[in-house]
């Protein structure tokens, strides 16, 4: 951590005598992930501040507001539904293709969002992190959260659609804050990685559109998992989002059986990514505040 020096004069009222006080963080007292951890318990009302000044400034001066976080996978459904649908003819697992792409585009937005948000977190904010200290990895983490709101509103309009198209609620739905919470991780420690890097290397951040482009097409976005060979599904499976995705056409849709194994190697990966991401993002954070 960034050494922070805090100075000042308490004043004694009963012996009228000044005392200097000096409080100093050292980037040299030992690392205790415990200490951490309570520092950014500590610091939680920044992040809540963080969070929803995120939300007010995104859509500030903005004519549709909140329908912004309507229009980006609609219109992407529309243009899969007539390009991969109509024209390509792409299997949707025996479901209309508009409802079938937009259940897939529902977790991929706020994946795609809260990543992009991420990887230039630190930069956007090195007004605040160059000035005072605290926790830095809840800049990116701030970003992560943020998302969750547009991502709520896609999955009422998915709920709306299910209806349109005659598909009712069953149990399985009961497993959805589970998937959620696993598309969560996955942003989460792909957004550590990516902002650190980013700080170093700033062509993390000119590539990473179309990194995220990329890993679209290597997640059953447009296509089902059936479409995958299966002598690569075990590589294919390396992607936490493939789980991601095919289980929520499964939970809402019933396309096919819930992919336990998919989820297992998914959740692997997705603990992997997040315990790293933050290891490196946590060495990595003393040097944020002389390269940003």
């Amino acid at each position: 951590m960034n050494r922070v020096q805090f100075s000042g004069v308490r004043v004694n009222s009963s012996t009228s005598e000044d005392k200097l006080f000096v409080t100093v963080i050292d980037s040299s007292a030992k690392f205790g992930w415990w200490k951490y951890l309570q520092e950014i318990w500590f610091y939680r009302d920044l992040f809540y501040f963080l969070v929803w000044r995120d939300l007010k400034t995104r859509y500030a001066q903005s004519v549709l507001g909140i329908g912004w976080a309507i229009i980006q996978p609609l219109f992407s459904m529309l243009v899969f539904t007539i390009v991969f649908g109509n024209m390509a003819r792409i299997s949707s697992d025996g479901v209309p293709y508009a409802i079938f792409s937009f259940a897939a585009l529902v977790p991929w937005t706020y994946f795609s969002g809260a990543l992009t948000g991420a990887g230039g977190s630190l930069i956007t904010a090195r007004g605040i992190i160059t000035k005072v200290y605290f926790p830095r990895i809840i800049v990116p983490l701030v970003a992560v959260a943020g998302k969750l709101w547009d991502f709520g509103i896609g999955l009422i309009v998915l709920f709306g659609m299910m209806a349109y198209f005659g598909f009712g609620p069953t149990a399985q739905m009961l497993l959805l804050p589970m998937v959620t919470i696993l598309m969560v991780l996955t942003a989460a420690g792909l957004g550590m990685w990516v902002t650190a890097l980013a700080i170093q290397y700033r062509d993390i951040s000119y590539s990473l559109g179309f990194g995220i482009q990329l890993l679209m097409y290597a997640s059953p976005v447009v296509y089902p998992v059936s479409m995958v060979p299966e002598r690569f599904r075990l590589l294919y499976n390396l992607n936490p989002m493939t789980s991601v995705i095919e289980s929520f056409r499964s939970i809402l849709l019933s396309t096919n059986p819930i992919p336990w194994d998919g989820l297992a190697i998914g959740l692997f990966v997705s603990l992997l990514l997040a315990v790293s991401g933050a290891v490196y993002f946590i060495g990595m954070e003393r040097k944020f505040a002389d390269v940003v």
